[in-house]
């Protein structure tokens, strides 16, 4: 491998991993919140749901 192949290598690499270290930084700081289906006592609609029918 040429010179130039090795730091575009090193380059992408560090690009993908650096996006990879971004995305668990920025989830560690801003967590999903996880949501069930269904009003604010956890009702969930007629009909809405695939378990209930």
């Amino acid at each position: 491998m040429s010179t130039a192949a090795i730091l575009m290598m090193i380059v992408a690499v560090l690009i993908v991993g650096g996006g990879l270290v971004a995305s668990i930084i920025y989830l560690l700081r801003h967590p999903v919140d996880d949501v069930p289906d269904g009003d604010a006592e956890g009702k969930v609609p007629p009909g809405s749901s695939p378990s209930e029918q």
